[in-house]
């Protein structure tokens, strides 16, 4: 009987999910929602970084084809002159020592900041929690703080009657440097310029780097420590390997940077004592501004995008290579 009336009650179907069936004028107008809205609310950033940033440079561009002085600067009317521009500036030998000198000047603060901003992001890893706030606040002060007044307080730490740097080395017994002319001395002032750079630079490589480290998982660098590597082979094989992107992005970065140091170098020296700080950007103004050769000016403008835009492009085949061998 029990069998039976087992058999009897009916059991329950299983839950299905029933599939709601959209038409396909409904799916259309649902991923059509919004009309033109969301295309005219992006149309003002788009129009203002078009303005901002292209037309700028297509202007140069334009510029730097024509015969392009004062007289054209207030009349308007200037005559297009092709690749002379360009010819006359690639044939000028002081154009090519600046080319020199700002690869030169890229390279030593390039070098500098990546290798200061990993030691410290390295230091900052391995404080406790209060040193580890204190480094990451002063850090963010220095970086915030405007370029014009930071170049303005190395001008006065250097100064060769007032600056700090001539008093406290002459108190340390180095009487030479008692109302030393830094800035009357070109390697004196390049080196200046390089240490007001780093230091500007430095802050957002490190903490950049420090947040890359964060990312590391701690049992690789356990396990690497347990099989014997050491502290080197460790940052070498285990550390670099999962944050070489980040510092890939770090380095181009800096280059770009680097390559546009014109606010420090105008303020500080204005390209001298000669040439002896006298980079791409500088040289591009004091054409422009000493003779009033507009054209050469958006020439030389010109060739540091491509010169920079070459680096750059080198930097990122090489980054692609590496991801392509993981």
């Amino acid at each position: 009987m029990s069998a039976i009336r087992e058999r009897a009650v009916p059991r329950a179907a299983p839950h299905r999910r029933h599939r709601v069936s959209v038409p396909p004028t409904a799916r259309g107008a649902a991923r059509h929602h919004g009309g033109p809205w969301p295309y005219l609310l992006v149309a003002p950033a788009v129009l203002g970084m078009l303005y901002l940033l292209v037309y700028p440079l297509a202007r140069a561009v334009l510029i730097s084809l024509q015969d392009f002085r004062l007289r054209e600067l207030i009349s308007g009317d200037a005559r297009f002159v092709g690749l002379d521009n360009y010819r006359t500036l690639l044939t000028d030998p002081r154009f090519w020592t600046v080319v020199r000198r700002t690869f030169l000047f890229m390279a030593v603060n390039v070098v500098l900041i990546m290798v200061i901003a990993l030691l410290v992001a390295l230091m900052t890893e391995r404080l406790g929690r209060v040193w580890r706030t204190a480094v990451l606040s002063s850090l963010v002060l220095a970086w915030a703080m405007p370029v014009v007044a930071a170049t303005t307080v190395f001008q006065w730490l250097f100064h060769s009657e007032f600056g700090v740097v001539n008093w406290l080395l002459t108190s340390l017994g180095f009487g030479s440097f008692e109302r030393y002319p830094w800035f009357a001395h070109g390697t004196a002032a390049f080196a200046i310029l390089v240490a007001l750079v780093v230091w500007q630079s430095v802050p957002f490589a490190a903490i950049t780097l420090y947040s890359a480290l964060t990312t590391v998982p701690a049992e690789l660098n356990e396990s690497a420590r347990i099989d014997g590597a050491g502290a080197l082979r460790i940052l070498r094989s285990v550390t670099f390997p999962v944050i070489r992107p980040i510092v890939m992005l770090v380095l181009c970065l800096e280059v770009i940077w680097t390559f546009r140091a014109f606010v420090q170098i105008w303020v500080m020296t204005k390209g001298g004592p000669g040439d002896a700080t006298t980079i791409l950007p500088v040289y591009a103004v004091q054409t422009a501004l000493s003779s009033q050769r507009y054209d050469l000016g958006s020439a030389a403008s010109m060739v540091t995008v491509v010169l920079m835009s070459g680096v750059l492009v080198l930097y990122f085949r090489q980054m692609f290579r590496q991801e392509e061998e993981l």
